[in-house]
């Protein structure tokens, strides 16, 4: 039985990589940052599984700023695969809260390679950092490969490009098999609700069900290349199977507009996008990304992988899944007033 650590478990990517990993047989083990309520909703079906599954996920207290503790963990686990996915992972955070961004998206990467290097994991262990898009800042080639040059835009993004050439670092200097994936947008509908997708298709469904009136949103044109989450974690797990390590472009090829993403959203809802969506400065980035759309040439060539979900079907699948959301919101809802009603 393999045993994997994944840091971010707790995040939309995490949860599918455990899933993805627990079906193949691992032993999970996951780092979660101790909070006064539970963040593991993403996880807790996991838990709930009446067959072995749950058993074999294991959850660890723990910090990507606390290297101590990092190098207590691997010591005590000693994980054959680490997937380093734990991040302040909102870009526009990152421009209000630049310091926490680089420690722990920057130097969290630096702590997590000096663990392994200490505790003797760094040539017996496969690691896999996330990378991103991001990096690409101010594209300097469309479409993107993994030879594109980088350029940040934001703390985010700056923070990636350090963790991504620590990676390339440590491979080079110690003999890690560290691979980087360099993810472009993938979505969910486990996205995080502050996140522009799945705020769009959030609210949306909300006004569907008269629970909400209006969207707020900032660059309307910003262009992505937006993939399914659930598949591009199938590409880091081939990553690490690999003989010999590397880093791959993972996305689809397509790029769409932030206002294509509403207008398919509304559409799908037989609404008019225009009657519920307002302009709100307080959502501009200070430097923006324009335009992002990668190439995964690379990807299917050497690893036979390619995306499955595009566009259209991952904006749908987005949409039904938040529908059912906000038609059980309306019902509490209705139920809530209907009680009231009766006690008055």
């Amino acid at each position: 039985m393999k045993r994997a650590l994944i840091t971010g478990i707790t995040g939309q990517d995490g949860s599918y990589l455990a899933e993805l990993l627990l079906g193949k047989g691992y032993e999970v083990h996951g780092l979660i940052r101790r909070g006064s309520s539970f963040n593991t909703g993403r996880i807790d079906h996991i838990y709930a599984d009446p067959h072995e599954a749950g058993r074999r996920m294991h959850l660890h207290y723990g910090d990507l700023c606390d290297g101590t503790n990092l190098a207590r963990l691997l010591y005590d686990i000693q994980p054959e695969e680490i997937y380093n996915l734990g991040a302040q992972s909102h870009v526009r955070v990152s421009f209000d809260c630049p310091e926490y961004t680089g420690d722990a998206v920057g130097l969290g990467v630096q702590r997590l390679l000096e663990a392994m290097r200490h505790t003797g994991l760094m040539k017996k262990t496969r690691y896999y950092q996330a990378s991103s898009s991001e990096m690409y800042g101010k594209v300097q080639a469309v479409p993107q490969t993994e030879e594109t040059p980088f350029w940040p835009r934001s703390p985010y993004a700056c923070a990636k490009v350090y963790g991504y050439w620590l990676t390339v670092n440590y491979r080079e200097s110690y003999g890690l098999h560290g691979s980087n994936g360099i993810l472009f947008n993938h979505e969910s509908p486990r996205r995080g609700e502050t996140f522009v997708t799945r705020k769009i298709t959030r609210a949306a469904t909300r006004i569907k069900a008269g629970l909400q009136e209006k969207l707020f949103l900032g660059n309307m044109d910003a262009r992505r290349d937006w993939g399914y989450a659930k598949e591009y974690v199938e590409m880091m797990w081939l990553m690490l199977q690999q003989d010999e390590p590397d880093d791959y472009v993972v996305a689809t090829n397509e790029t769409h507009s932030v206002k294509e993403f509403v207008q398919e959203t509304f559409a799908l809802l037989d609404l008019d996008w225009e009657k519920y969506v307002d302009y709100d400065a307080r959502y501009e980035r200070p430097a923006e990304v324009e335009l992002l759309i990668g190439d995964p040439a690379k990807a299917k060539r050497k690893l036979g992988w390619e995306p499955k979900v595009k566009f259209k079907e991952l904006v749908k699948l987005m949409v039904e899944a938040d529908l059912e959301l906000a038609q059980r919101e309306r019902a509490v809802a209705d139920a809530t007033r209907g009680l009231e009603t009766s006690v008055r």
